[in-house]
């Protein structure tokens, strides 16, 4: 598979706008088309922006600029990420009561964490690293269209369901979140296990370095 699909493919399955759909179920089920439309837009270009930060400026704006090593990052992450998809696994539907409210008001908690995670973060990262900042961009920039054109699909059909087959509706939204809580929960371990392999390659590296320099010294 070409580069650049992959990392786009890799964003896009973080980002899974699936799970999202069951995040803002009672919302999407709630509110008109142009609502939702205009908050979705709201929090793909908060979510664009940061992610495009990244992949423009990379690892450098976590360790420069907040003091904070990679792999922690990821490690942290992760643990949050395998809590979300933990609560979906056994809750289901019952977790997205979490995001109900008014549209307006949600397009920062649908920004930050769903759209801005960890997980996405990293892969922005990494796009910019792979393939330079432009490209790193244009992958976030297709990721988020794709995921934006999705939840708008999701929510035509959620109409034109919504009024015969609303025990569907409810249906889908167990199902769904069943299977986004594992595939939350898998990626969660992923990074986790990346972070951790991270971590005592450089704890390694360093002891290394230190042995080095104490047996130069004493020659």
């Amino acid at each position: 598979m070409n580069s650049f699909l992959s990392t786009t493919m890799l964003l896009l399955v973080i980002l899974n706008p699936f799970a999202l759909s069951v995040y803002l179920f009672d919302v999407l089920r709630r509110h008109s088309m142009r609502v939702i439309s205009g908050m979705l837009t709201r929090a793909l270009l908060i979510a664009g922006a940061v992610l495009g930060a990244f992949a423009v400026g990379g690892e450098r704006l976590l360790t420069d600029l907040l003091q904070v090593r990679f792999f922690a990052f990821q490690i942290f992450g992760g643990i949050v990420f395998l809590v979300i998809g933990l609560k979906f696994i056994l809750e289901g539907a019952g977790t997205v009561t979490l995001l109900r409210g008014e549209p307006a008001e949600l397009a920062g908690t649908v920004a930050m964490p769903f759209l801005i995670g960890p997980g996405t973060i990293s892969a922005s990262a990494i796009g910019g690293v792979e393939h330079g900042p432009l490209a790193g961009v244009a992958v976030v920039v297709v990721a988020l269209l794709v995921t934006g054109s999705v939840l708008v699909a999701l929510k035509f059909v959620f109409d034109r369901l919504k009024e015969r087959n609303a025990a569907l509706l409810e249906r889908y939204a167990e199902i769904a979140g069943r299977v986004s809580g594992f595939v939350a929960g898998s990626i969660s371990i992923e990074m986790i296990a990346v972070g951790i392999e991270s971590w005592l390659s450089k704890s390694q590296l360093s002891a290394g370095v230190t042995v080095i320099t104490r047996w130069s010294g004493v020659g």
